[in-house]
C-alpha cells in the first residue's frame, strides 16, 4: 500500500528527448501525469543539438497546459574506440540513452528538488504513482547509508519472444517478476549467491535523492569502467547503473514501470487498473494506429495497451484544439501515425520495424554506420537534422553549449 507523501514541492519526475519521434511520447507523459499528478513537475532535460528547433517550441507550447520543467543538456556519447571494437547494444536506438546519466547532476537546479524519479518518454501515466515512488519509507530507505542509493523495478529476463541477444541466464525461473503471486506484492532483490538476473533492475524508472555526491559517484564510475567497458554493453545507461548500484538498491512496486508485455507475459500480477505507469518497450504505440482486428504490437498482441494510449491521444488532441495550439498540433502530427500507418524511417525505428532495426544495427561497424546514417538523413526530411547528433568526445563532455548544461561526465 502508499505509504504518506513528503512534503509537497520538493518532488519531480524527469525524463529527456532527443529525436522528435519521441517528441509525441514526450508530451503525453508530461500531459497524463499532469492529470493525475498535478502539483508535481516533470522536468524535460533535451539535446537542443540534435532536437530541432519545431520540436522544442512544441515543447514551450506544451509547458503552457501541463506542468513541465524544460532544461537543456549537452549530449554524451562514447568517443570512438582506439581497438575497433563494436557496440554491444542490443539495438541503435539505445546510443542516445546514456545522455541519460546527465540527470544526477540535476541537484544543481535551483527550484532545490530533494527527489527526483526518472521516467521514460515512451511511458504513460494512469494514476498517481507520487505515494509508491516520493513515500517516506522510499525517502528513508535513499537517505540511508551513505545516500548513494536508487530505487527501481526489476529486470523482466523470461525472454519469452525467444530473443537470440539475451543471455542464457535469461529465463522464466530466473525472472525475480515471475515469483509474484499478486499485484500488491513487490519482488525482493536478490542476494550476492543468486542469480545476477534477480539483482538486476530496470532503467525505464529509478528514483534517487540527488546530491553532489551521487553526481560524483555516477561521474566516477563512468570513468572507471571507460569506454571499452561501457561500448560492450548491452543495454547502455541501464547496465551501466547496474553496474554502479549494486548492493545499492532496492524494488519498487511493478505498477511504477509496467512494461506492456508483462499483460500477457505475467498474469501472476498483472490487473489493468493496477497500473500506474506503463511502459511501451519496443515498438511505440505513436508509430502506427491499432489495426481494425484490434492488434498492435510488432507481434500483434498490445492491441490493448496501445489503444490506451490512443485515447489520451485523442483527449489531448481535442484540448489542445479547443485551446488554439495550432502549431503544436501540426508539429507532433509529423511524428504520430496518421490513418495510413507510419510516418518515415525514423519513426520506423521505433515502430512495428523495431526488431528489424534492431537487427541492422548488428555487427556495423562505426563507418558502416556513419555512412548508413548520412543516406538516412538524405531520405528523411520531416524528422530534422542531425537526428543521431555529434558524437562527444571526452573533452568536450563538461563544456557548456546551449544554454544551461548539465556538468560533469
Amino acid at each position: 500500500m502508499p505509504d504518506q507523501h513528503p512534503p509537497p514541492g520538493k518532488n519531480a519526475y524527469v525524463t529527456l528527448l532527443t529525436r522528435p519521434s519521441y517528441l509525441a511520447g514526450a508530451l503525453l507523459l508530461a500531459y497524463t501525469l499532469t492529470k493525475h499528478s498535478p502539483t508535481t513537475p516533470l522536468i524535460i532535460t533535451y539535446t537542443p543539438d540534435t532536437l530541432p528547433p519545431t520540436s522544442i517550441a512544441a515543447l514551450d507550447a506544451e509547458a503552457k497546459h501541463s506542468n513541465i520543467i524544460l532544461h537543456p543538456v549537452s549530449h554524451l556519447r562514447l568517443p570512438d574506440s582506439q581497438t575497433g571494437a563494436q557496440h554491444g547494444m542490443v539495438a541503435e536506438r539505445f546510443i542516445d540513452t546514456w545522455t541519460k546519466l546527465r540527470v544526477f547532476d540535476l541537484w544543481e537546479l535551483e527550484q532545490g528538488f530533494e527527489r527526483l524519479c526518472w521516467l521514460d518518454a515512451d511511458m504513460m501515466i494512469f494514476w498517481d504513482p507520487s505515494a509508491l515512488v516520493f513515500g517516506q519509507r522510499n525517502d528513508e530507505f535513499l537517505a540511508g547509508g551513505d545516500g548513494l542509493r536508487v530505487m527501481a523495478v526489476h529486470t523482466c529476463v523470461c525472454n519469452l519472444d525467444a530473443d537470440s541477444w539475451a543471455p542464457a541466464e535469461w529465463t522464466r525461473e530466473n525472472c525475480a517478476m515471475s515469483r509474484l503471486s499478486a499485484s500488491e506484492e513487490v519482488a525482493q532483490v536478490g542476494g550476492r549467491n543468486d542469480c545476477y538476473t534477480l539483482r538486476n533492475f530496470n532503467s525505464g524508472t529509478f528514483c534517487w535523492r540527488p546530491s553532489r555526491e551521487v553526481a560524483a559517484f555516477v561521474r566516477d564510475r563512468f570513468e572507471e569502467l571507460g569506454p571499452e567497458r561501457l561500448r560492450a554493453m548491452k543495454f547502455p545507461d541501464q547496465d551501466f547503473l547496474n553496474d554502479a548500484f549494486e548492493g545499492r538498491w532496492e524494488a519498487l512496486s511493478w505498477t511504477t514501470n509496467a512494461l506492456k508485455t508483462w499483460r500477457y507475459w505475467h498474469t501472476n500480477f498483472w490487473q489493468d487498473d493496477s497500473v500506474a505507469v506503463l511502459h511501451y518497450i519496443v515498438d511505440k504505440p505513436w508509430a502506427a494506429r491499432v489495426g481494425k482486428d484490434g492488434k498492435a504490437g510488432y507481434l500483434g498482441k498490445d492491441g490493448e495497451t496501445h489503444k490506451w494510449w490512443w485515447d489520451e491521444y485523442e483527449n489531448w488532441h481535442a484540448e489542445r484544439i479547443e485551446q488554439g495550439e495550432k502549431e503544436l498540433l501540426e508539429t507532433v502530427g509529423l511524428y504520430v501515425a496518421g490513418e495510413g500507418g507510419e510516418v518515415n524511417d525514423e519513426m520506423r525505428a521505433i515502430g512495428g520495424g523495431a526488431q528489424e532495426f534492431a537487427k541492422k544495427w548488428e555487427g556495423k561497424s562505426g563507418k558502416e554506420e556513419e555512412k548508413e546514417k548520412e543516406k538516412e538523413k538524405g531520405k528523411n526530411k520531416t524528422s530534422g537534422p542531425e537526428l543521431n547528433g555529434p558524437v562527444l568526445r571526452k573533452p568536450m563532455l563538461g563544456e557548456r553549449g546551449h544554454g544551461p548544461v548539465v556538468r560533469n561526465l
